[in-house]
């Protein structure tokens, strides 16, 4: 009999080697091996850091923006609900990883029957009957544990088990690959709260820079009101004196009350700017955080790298995510697979029993028990089958989903370079034009108080002068934010 079980355990050891999942192979050829080169593209650096090993309280250098991005880091309700998806499945992965071992329960019972005879009666009635009854009634009293000498009526019973129950040995690797499955789901919600965080540290610094641009753009027009303001009392002063023409004064007057919108405009999206970043942060930010204004926009590490593979993308958590769903899919495969074979449970118990308490473990009390299960399917009208069909058809959506979210990210990574490539182009000549149309203004205006031009080459003068300062602020809002898009689509912002 021992080894006969020996045998059976070698055996189902054996064949618990199984797996009918499908090798994994990770897909290939979404994307180019190199991201775009040449053209609006950057050169490659061959001094810049890797943007993956940089933290983010390295590559913001403003103490305010930090600050502010680590409060968010703390409150955001999002992050929240990112890190409550990743311990639920953790959880889950624990409930289904405990299929792999038998659960075991210990149980006691204690038994105490009423003896309809009673002891004397039982023994009366056995001497009246003769010797055939007497050996009855003898052999009946000895096993209810009862003492036919006894004046007792009580039969009592005591047991103590130990064992499983149903525990199915896993031949086929089902209940294995529905554990890698939970495992692998437990890694991409890992990967997904990782995800979130980078997302989230790049909107809280946009809003920033956006909230500091604004900020520029109402005191750029509030300046420039009171030029208009000096510009349209000039006009209307000289129109009522004859030297200046209606048209002039209602000419000053539309540029001096288009600023004046402007500035009733930026006031709203600079309380809405507060707006979308106490929401991002979770929490009301202080003044003492909020920034004064974008300035140059240097609030951030200038050297990003370029030219370089696009492997570094499979390294993005939301790349990594979308692998991790795949690999579970993959795992489901092989679960559809092995539920068409056939499952084998044991049950078994190992206890003891006892007429006494004290004799529970004594000698001769225990007792074992044991009962093995197959089931094999025969007919269940296609369910086995299209489960499979069903796991297969995932799997594959899962394969186009990792490549989608490759070529996603190939593709925020390319425009990130592309305008990383010009914009410094971009603000040199935003700025030129800025001082250009400064000097120009002031060359107007001049010629203008003594006579030589007209009053509409200075007021165009001071349009474009608005214009071009506008313009420049806003361009470096989009240095600043290009170089947050490219940190966070390479996937920085981890350490």
């Amino acid at each position: 009999m021992n080894s006969k079980c020996v045998l059976g355990l070698l055996a189902a050891t054996a064949l618990a080697g199984c797996n009918l999942a499908p090798k994994y192979v990770r897909p290939v050829g979404a994307v180019p091996a190199a991201l775009p080169q040449g053209g609006v593209y950057p050169a490659a650096a061959t001094d810049a850091p890797d943007v993956t090993k940089i933290g983010w309280r390295t590559f913001f250098t403003d103490d305010r923006l930090r600050n502010t991005i680590a409060l968010g880091l703390e409150n955001n309700r999002d992050l929240r609900l990112a890190a409550a998806n990743v311990l639920q499945a953790r959880a889950q992965y624990r409930v289904q990883r405990a299929d792999l071992v038998p659960s075991t329960t210990v149980s006691g019972s204690g038994t105490y029957t009423n003896n309809i005879f009673g002891g004397a009666g039982a023994a009366g009635g056995g001497a009246a009957a003769g010797g055939a009854g007497a050996g009855a009634g003898a052999g009946a009293g000895a096993g209810a544990g009862a003492n036919v000498g006894s004046t007792s009526s009580n039969l009592e019973f005591y047991s103590v088990n130990a064992g499983f129950s149903a525990f199915e040995l896993d031949l086929f690797g089902r209940v294995r690959n529905l554990s890698r499955a939970a495992l692998e789901q437990y890694f991409a919600t890992e990967e997904a709260q990782r995800s979130t965080r980078i997302s989230l540290i790049a909107e809280i610094a946009t809003a920033w820079l956006t909230l500091a641009s604004d900020q520029d753009q109402m005191r750029i027009s509030q300046d420039s009101l009171k030029s208009f303001a000096q510009t349209l009392e000039l006009t209307r002063a000289q129109f009522r004196i004859g030297v200046a023409s209606e048209l002039e004064a209602r000419q000053a007057e539309t540029t001096y009350q288009s600023a004046r919108n402007d500035i009733a405009v930026l006031k709203t999206r600079v309380a809405q700017d507060k707006n979308a970043l106490d929401l991002l942060v979770g929490a009301p930010v202080t003044s003492a955080l909020l920034p004064q204004g974008l300035g140059n926009g240097d609030t951030a590490l200038q050297v990003l790298p370029a030219g370089i593979a696009s492997d570094v993308l499979l390294r993005r958590p939301d790349v990594l995510e979308a692998e991790h769903q795949l690999i579970a899919q993959n795992a489901n495969i092989g679960a559809a697979r092995a539920a068409m074979f056939p499952s084998i449970s044991l049950t078994a118990t190992l206890g003891t029993i006892s007429t006494a308490l004290s004799g529970l473990f004594a000698g001769g009390s225990f007792t074992y028990t044991g009962s093995p299960a197959v089931s094999l399917p025969l007919f269940d009208g296609g369910r086995l089958r299209g489960n499979l069909d069903s796991a297969r058809a995932q799997q594959q959506g899962a394969v186009a989903t990792y490549e989608k979210t490759v070529q996603t990210a190939f593709r925020e990574v390319a425009d990130a370079l592309a305008q990383r490539g010009t914009i410094d182009e971009q603000i040199a000549a935003q700025t030129a034009r800025a001082n250009a149309a400064n000097v120009a203004f002031r060359i107007s205006d001049a010629r203008y108080r003594a006579g030589v031009d007209s009053f509409l080459t200075t007021l165009d003068s001071q349009r474009n002068l608005y214009t071009a300062q506008q313009q420049l602020v806003t361009t470096r809002l989009s240095r600043g934010s290009n170089l947050v898009e490219l940190y966070r689509s390479l996937g920085g912002g981890l350490e």
